[in-house]
């Protein structure tokens, strides 16, 4: 098994989620470093964003990333081996007012790794976009549905449930060029 610090981040990302569902703790990977994963690296995530589907304790929690090297500092947790960071946003898995739709598994020499699907991912990025006007993350949201097959009628969908579907309008082509 290769060390952490020799890990990349899907590696590392799929080497922890079968270390915390060994232990009974059940995540699925969200966040930018999705981004990193799908794009092969275009946009670089410095964070692990697992969203627990049930409730754990913050001691379990602990405990187990301990076995593994990762010690908790401030509200994540850390490891001397790489400058990648674990945080445990709250769950449900959702994006904007809706649960995710599929977790995809993607394997690595490490392990499976369980991952927001791109369609998912690419709502996510957009989420971030229409409520705060984060335009690095709808480059994101571009970049990620430039590489993989994305679902553009349920991102529509998505969309005006988020009550933006004036937005969406205006940066859908954006989507259909690629």
């Amino acid at each position: 098994m290769k060390s952490i610090k020799d890990m990349s981040i899907g590696e590392l990302a799929a080497f922890i989620d079968g270390h915390l569902r060994r232990n009974g703790i059940d995540v699925v990977l969200s966040g930018g470093s999705c981004v990193s994963i799908y794009t092969g690296n275009k946009y670089t995530s410095l964070d692990l964003d697992f969203v627990e589907f049930g409730s754990v304790s913050r001691r379990k929690l602990k405990k187990v990333l301990q076995e593994i090297g990762f010690h908790e500092k401030n509200r994540y947790f850390i490891s001397s081996e790489t400058d990648i960071f674990l945080e445990f946003p709250s769950g449900p898995p959702s994006v904007g007012q809706e649960p995710i739709k599929e977790v995809l598994v993607l394997n690595f020499s490490t392990g499976a790794l369980r991952i927001i699907s791109p369609t998912d991912c690419v709502k996510d990025r957009l989420a971030a976009y229409y409520h705060w006007g984060d335009r690095q993350s709808l480059e994101q949201a571009v970049s990620v549905a430039q590489d993989n097959k994305i679902d553009l009628d349920e991102i529509e969908r998505w969309s005006q449930v988020e009550g933006k579907l004036g937005e969406f309008h205006q940066i859908k082509q954006r989507f259909e060029d690629h």
